[in-house]
């Protein structure tokens, strides 16, 4: 479709509003062969990471029991790291919600990082609820990155991916405070986070460091969570329809279809992209298709995606808690920072 959405978007928002409302059989089909170039410049994030007013920790912890490998429905308590690491909030940015819970192990090689972003309908959510998936990977021997980033209510798109490479990019600004190989990071999202972390991991061509991206439930298609949340969606594919709009600034696909297009993640396959995993029920609210309309446009350019469908209806957090899940991300994960530098 690449010569069909160009044409579209050339006619204006008429023109894309009708390919947006196509079937989905039809739809998805031809977004899957979608590959507008990225053509963004790389952002230049200004801040840098210092100390919030109020830190949670910096200090080891005694020792604790091994975490299980599996997000958390609630907040976790006071989070502390486990024994012989470090843990720190730190601020990005000027807005109350650019700061990053940033643990890491003071000795032995440089570690590679794992960046987490939290889900939440682009509107809601908070670091804090993924804590036990942050222990883990501590527990893993990485350095991990929590990060909140403004919400659609605080600013429209694309100022989430703004804050998410912002994060980064101040962390690897400072690989020897972290003890931490900038070289070596993957970004792993759930539900509204997953949409973020395969936005970045499509912003440009390719991210330097970013070995792959994995999102649990992501919303990678914004104009299919459009269509699919009419009247005759179920509610929460009518509550995602709503969430998207709000993240483009209350503008519909076809009022504003610059600004949807730059959501869609599959407009932005390039053959510089870190290879993506993504996990789906079978029958949740944010179907699988999305991710393989994802997938066929970073193969189409020569980047590998895995798509791992599982039984059921559960999203996000509860999905990743499914037998296996986690443990399939955890290898994943490993694999990909197990490489040596490009």
């Amino acid at each position: 479709m690449g010569t069909a959405v160009r044409t579209a978007m050339g006619m204006g928002a008429a023109a894309l509003a009708a390919l947006m409302l196509t079937s989905p059989g039809a739809r998805a089909a031809t977004v899957a062969a979608a590959v507008a170039p990225a053509g963004n410049p790389a952002p230049q994030p200004s801040a840098t990471p210092v100390p919030s007013a109020s830190p949670v920790s910096s200090a080891s912890a005694t020792p604790s029991t091994p975490p299980t490998p599996s997000a958390s429905a609630s907040p976790s308590a006071s989070p502390t790291p486990p024994a012989g690491a470090r843990m720190h909030t730190y601020s990005y940015g000027p807005h109350p919600r650019q700061i990053m819970d940033v643990w890491w192990h003071p000795t032995g090689p440089r570690r590679p990082a794992v960046f987490v972003v939290h889900g939440g309908w682009w509107s809601g959510g908070d670091k804090k609820y993924m804590t036990s998936v942050t222990r883990y990977y501590v527990q893993q021997g990485y350095t991990v990155v929590n990060l909140d980033y403004r919400l659609s209510g605080d600013a429209p798109w694309p100022a989430q991916r703004t804050d998410v490479l912002s994060a980064v990019a101040a962390v690897r600004r400072h690989p020897a405070l972290f003890n931490t190989d900038p070289g070596r990071y993957v970004l792993l999202g759930f539900s509204a986070g997953g949409h973020l972390a395969a936005a970045v991991g499509t912003y440009g061509d390719g991210r330097p460091g970013l070995r792959g991206v994995v999102g649990i439930s992501p919303p990678v298609s914004p104009l299919s969570a459009y269509e699919d949340g009419t009247a005759a969606g179920t509610f929460d594919q009518r509550k995602l329809r709503r969430a998207a709009v709000l993240l483009a600034g209350g503008c519909s696909p076809a009022r504003c279809p610059r600004v949807w297009s730059s959501m869609e993640v599959p407009f932005h396959a390039t053959p510089g992209d870190a290879p993506m995993l993504a996990v789906h029920s079978a029958d949740e609210f944010v179907p699988p298709y999305q991710s393989e309309v994802l997938k066929e446009s970073l193969e189409n350019v020569g980047v590998p995606m895995t798509v791992k469908t599982m039984a059921g209806t559960f999203h996000s957090a509860p999905l990743y808690r499914e037998p296996g899940v986690a443990e399939t991300v955890r290898a994943w994960i490993a694999a990909r920072l197990a490489q040596p530098a490009r």
